[in-house]
């Protein structure tokens, strides 16, 4: 459980995070929690959805769709990757959620198929992107576009303390037959062309909350152990800062910091 984040943490944690942004006109007070008499929130997940359309930005903000009023989601994200934010209460994003997959959100565990007799509506307790992708198979998400979406449901875990198991797609929770988000991803980090997958989005927000916030996929480079150095001494005189010795154990799996050997290859993370 938890409390919905302001405009001040949204800025802070997405700008902390590397995501690159812009406020559209009005999203710190537009929402649903009015007109529906529902406050948003307490939290406790993210969904994650595409747009099945292109140059969707006035409708999930302010257009709408046909019998759903707008916002339809907290962020949209453009192929630029620059995400834009729409909303900060209350959106009509999620509609009814499984309450077996809701359950399983919560408690960051495996999502099990939808047992549709019993719902939650999701509207009230999670937030929503919508990522710009028509959703026919073909249409490729952008390699700016995808980094950005995994920081993005980053930033929300990390601000919040919750794991990747607290991020689903639509397709997981609709008791609707949703299938968004899907299609292809131009690449991410050092990845080349890959097909969408919730499974994947868990895994590479998993991976980013293991490192700092400043971290960057892939910005890794490659040091060979020199006789006398420690991880401390490493970071020292490869990254300006002795401190960040235990980024170095985390990228290379070191349990024990002083276990490192002349001539062992490390990866450094970027400076």
């Amino acid at each position: 459980m938890a409390t919905p984040m302001t405009p001040a943490q949204w800025r802070a944690v997405l700008t902390a995070e590397g995501v690159k942004y812009t406020e559209y006109q009005g999203w710190t007070t537009r929402g649903r929690d009015a007109a529906t008499g529902k406050a948003f929130g307490p939290v406790h997940g993210v969904l994650n959805h595409h747009t099945a359309g292109s140059n969707s930005l006035h409708a999930v903000a302010v257009g709408g769709a046909p019998n759903l009023p707008a916002p339809l989601a907290h962020t949209f994200l453009p192929k630029s990757g620059v995400a834009v934010l729409v909303s900060c209460h209350r959106a009509n994003h999620a509609g009814l959620a499984a309450a077996n997959v809701y359950a399983a959100i919560v408690a960051e565990k495996t999502l099990p198929k939808q047992d549709k007799s019993k719902t939650v509506d999701g509207n009230d307790c999670l937030y929503g992107i919508e990522t710009e992708n028509l959703g026919n198979g073909k249409d490729v998400y952008t390699r700016a576009q995808y980094d950005a979406w995994v920081r993005w449901n980053a930033a929300i875990c990390r601000h919040h303390g919750w794991s990747a198991g607290s991020i689903a797609g639509h397709l997981e929770t609709s008791i609707e037959g949703k299938v968004d988000p899907r299609g292809p991803v131009e690449g991410y980090g050092d990845r080349g062309r890959f097909e969408f997958t919730m499974k994947q989005l868990r895994a590479d927000v998993d991976e980013r909350l293991k490192h700092p916030a400043s971290w960057s996929p892939g910005a890794t480079t490659p040091y060979t152990v020199a006789r006398g150095d420690t991880l401390w001494s490493i970071a020292a005189s490869k990254l300006g800062d002795g401190n960040r010795w235990k980024e170095i154990a985390e990228l290379n799996s070191l349990k024990d910091a002083d276990a490192i050997t002349p001539g062992q290859k490390l990866k450094l993370p970027r400076k």
